[in-house]
């Protein structure tokens, strides 16, 4: 498995894994925050894990670079329970139910 990259030009972070890759889609909401709005793993990949080191790669680089985000989507809201040890990436500013 690859790192996540930083795909700016289609605001998504991306794992590639056996020649597919998976997404979460992000919108910028200031500088310094970003609301994860979609995660996709390819099918043939789902119940591998990929979706959590996914999510986990992406929360990694949200810290590494000072960044917040917004939990939009279910899946990263999902995993945000299993690990709330994250939270401290999420941002105080905004909420889910703000947009």
């Amino acid at each position: 498995m690859n790192t996540i990259h930083n795909n700016t030009h289609r605001h998504r972070f991306e794992l590639e894994t056996d020649g597919k890759v998976s997404i979460v889609e992000y919108q910028k909401v200031d500088g310094e925050t970003l609301a994860l709005v979609h995660t996709e793993v390819d099918p043939s990949l789902e119940g591998h894990g990929i979706g959590s080191k996914l999510v986990e790669g992406v929360l990694e680089y949200i810290e590494q670079h000072n960044l917040k985000i917004v939990p939009l989507c279910p899946f990263v809201s999902a995993y945000l329970k299993r690990h709330p040890d994250w939270n401290r990436v999420v941002s105080t500013s905004y909420t889910a139910t703000g947009f």
